[in-house]
């Protein structure tokens, strides 16, 4: 790029692809030009790289040995250099249902960390997504049920202090709560409430809805099905046209007909692609640690060894979003959506990062037509690859 104004398949913020060229200075972009639009076939048939906004994974644990509730500097920068070296930009990393004094101890390292601002080379720390400890026993998962809580607006407010306003979402099992709707009400204008690992019927799922809960975890697993006369939270996430739903495209987690099929009840602007990625991401199979239980990795599985229950992915979003398109039949463009502008809007932060738009960070990720990546950049600057650098 730079001079010569090399030209690369464009996907833009109109959620389209074309044919031009992009320039960087101070670290965003400054010029866009799109020369002639592309259909998703046309671009395949170019043998010119696919330039995409950098990804953004919304729900993920750990890798390499290392897990975000480790509560360790450690923990926070591995996390953040392998997801940056795997195309995704942008970070907000998911806690266990642990101790509260285990909780503050994990919020405050995430806070001071994200004090000090950009780190070249690791991936930008966007907020803190709470998956416990509001949630239901019977829908744990491979959460810890001796840490699990009723909802409390005063820990709420506790979370949201030690982490320095990092916390973006919060679960909740409306079914365990019965002052789930004046909770959801209270706090919803400081956090993003999301139903998580939740044993709610329709109805209440719908409620909370209602209320101002705005998110889906994980749709599928850990909660109430899609059935043809108990809709359940997934119907009820359908019904609720302001609600995004993650949803985990390893090839493990969801059928690939599921899969699909969310997106076609959702919406390609509703689902978040997540990775639910584990400590042992990157790492031989074998026995690890899970916020005090113990987990086995089995290839691409990983099953708690108490219980057997599905615990979450060795993988990361762009290989989920790869999985999706080759593997599962869902067009490029929606899960390039799925993966970048919908975690941008579900967190609040497109109005930087998501899309290539001028005037927003210039963190973004460069594919051949077999969905390899070829080069990374944050902040218009090459992290990987063997391309130029922008010129600044």
């Amino acid at each position: 790029m730079g001079e010569d104004k090399k030209k690369y398949k464009i996907f833009a913020e109109d959620k389209k692809f074309y044919l031009g060229s992009v320039t960087v200075s101070n670290g965003r972009f400054s010029s866009l030009d799109l020369e002639k639009e592309l259909s998703e076939e046309e671009a395949f048939s170019r043998e010119e790289a696919f330039l995409l906004p950098g990804l953004i994974d919304i729900h993920f644990h750990g890798c390499l040995g290392q897990d975000f509730c480790d509560g360790t500097r450690e923990a926070i920068t591995t996390l953040a250099k392998y997801e940056l070296e795997h195309g995704v930009t942008g970070i907000c990393p998911a806690t266990l249902t642990l101790a509260l004094t285990d909780l503050d101890q994990v919020l405050a390292m995430a806070k001071e960390y994200s004090k000090e601002g950009e780190k070249p080379g690791e991936a930008r720390l966007l907020g803190i997504n709470m998956e416990g400890p509001f949630i239901s026993p019977v829908k744990k998962g491979a959460q810890n049920e001796k840490y699990i809580l009723k909802c409390d607006e005063k820990i709420l407010s506790r979370f949201l202090e030690r982490s320095g306003g990092l916390v973006k979402f919060v679960g909740l099992a409306p079914e365990e709560n019965p002052n789930f709707e004046d909770y959801i009400r209270k706090v919803k204008g400081r956090v993003k409430v999301s139903l998580a690992h939740t044993n709610a019927d329709f109805q209440t799922a719908l409620l909370a809805y209602r209320a101002g809960a705005s998110h889906a975890v994980h749709l599928f697993n850990a909660m109430t099905g899609l059935d043809h006369r108990n809709p359940g939270v997934v119907g009820a996430t359908v019904e609720s046209k302001e609600v995004y739903a993650e949803l985990i495209t390893d090839g493990i987690h969801v059928h690939p007909v599921m899969v699909r099929l969310a997106f076609q009840l959702l919406g390609e602007d509703r689902v978040v692609l997540i990775s639910d990625s584990l400590r042992s991401t990157g790492m031989p199979d074998g026995i690890y640690d899970l916020g005090g239980q113990k987990v086995e990795k089995n290839g691409k599985r990983c099953t708690l060894v108490e219980g057997g229950n599905l615990a979450g992915s060795v993988s990361n979003v762009f290989d989920c979003m790869k999985t999706a398109v080759q593997s599962m039949k869902i067009p490029f463009r929606s899960a390039i959506l799925a993966s970048t502008m919908n975690p941008a809007k579900a967190l609040g932060v497109d109005g930087e990062l998501g899309s290539i738009s001028i005037g927003k960070i210039a963190d973004y990720i460069l594919l051949d037509n077999e969905l390899n990546l070829q080069a990374i950049y944050q902040s218009g600057k090459k992290i990987s690859g063997n391309e130029a650098d922008v010129s600044q």
